[in-house]
């Protein structure tokens, strides 16, 4: 029995000193916890309180200085109001047409009222007679019956006045557009020269001119399929100057400056850019071909309105 308790319960020197250490370990853990405990609930000292005390009253002083700041003072409301009802009533002839806010407030208005009626002045409002007056937003029908024996309104007032409309002669067409053979440079014509073209008026005239201010001019008629119009009614009308298309150099060009022609997207322009900061200035398209950003007809369309030097 004995030997059975000796095998099931005997440790070596190693294993005792590890079972003490690990038990003053325990002890430990449990002292600091009861110490930290206590020292929590420890009483506050007096210094300790004050300190606290001071804190809550700086902090109720803070919020009432902001109340005090978001909502006006009775005293500050009274004096608005006393200054509000010294404002002399006098009672005069007006013409509400021409009348300063001023007058206006001596007639007995609201400050807020005499800013609405400027303001409908301003925007063209007119009042052409007494009954007029009458719409002005917030006009109760006592101030209404007080101010309508005062208020005069000149007879140039009352009246409309449209203008008249200038009727042109009736002019004959062949003196308005083009004879047939009439041929213009589209990279030259201005609007009043492309509107004297059979088909072409001010919306069309503008739209030419402004696709070809983005493009840097036409290089061939077929051009005007981009903005949607039948080339094959204009054909005969144009020539095309090769010459007054307008070149972009591509080894000094931003990113931002070249996407904004009609025939380059971000990701070429992009794609120029770095290559041009990579392997150095470029003397032709031919490395874009490798790309597939560009296709052949990308390139064939840029071709004509770049330049390496």
């Amino acid at each position: 029995m004995q030997n059975l308790f000796k095998d099931y319960f005997y440790f070596s020197r190693g294993e005792k000193r590890g079972i003490l250490m690990l038990t003053a370990v325990i002890c430990i853990v449990f002292l600091a916890g009861y110490l930290i405990s206590a020292w929590q609930r420890k009483e506050p000292s007096p210094d300790d309180i004050a300190i606290q005390a001071d804190a809550e009253q700086e902090y109720e002083e803070f919020i009432a200085s902001l109340e005090e700041k978001e909502q006006p003072s009775e005293r500050q409301y009274t004096t608005y109001k006393k200054k509000e009802e010294n404002i002399p009533v006098i009672l005069a002839s007006f013409n509400p047409n021409t009348t300063d806010s001023i007058t206006f407030r001596r007639l007995g208005l609201p400050a807020w009222m005499a800013k609405n009626i400027l303001h409908y002045r301003a925007k063209g409002g007119k009042f052409r007679k007494p009954e007029d007056f009458k719409k002005v937003y917030g006009m109760t029908e006592e101030q209404y019956s007080a101010l309508l024996p005062y208020i005069h309104i000149p007879p140039e007032d009352t009246v409309h006045h449209i203008p008249q409309l200038y009727i042109a002669q009736n002019v004959p067409m062949k003196n308005i557009k083009y004879e047939p053979g009439t041929i213009l440079d589209l990279n030259r014509a201005d609007t009043t020269e492309l509107k004297k073209i059979p088909g072409i008026g001010s919306a069309i005239a503008r739209l030419i001119i402004g696709y070809r201010q983005r493009l840097g001019g036409f290089y061939q008629i077929e051009q005007l399929k981009d903005i949607n119009l039948n080339i094959q009614q204009l054909r005969a009308w144009f020539s095309i100057d090769p010459a007054n298309v307008h070149r972009i150099n591509l080894n000094r060009i931003s990113v931002d400056r070249l996407r904004s022609h009609p025939y380059i997207n971000f990701y070429q322009a992009k794609a120029i850019v770095e290559y041009r900061k990579k392997k150095g200035s470029l003397t032709s398209l031919k490395p874009f071909s490798l790309y597939e950003e560009f296709t052949e007809t990308d390139l064939e369309r840029i071709g004509h309105y770049v330049c390496f030097e």
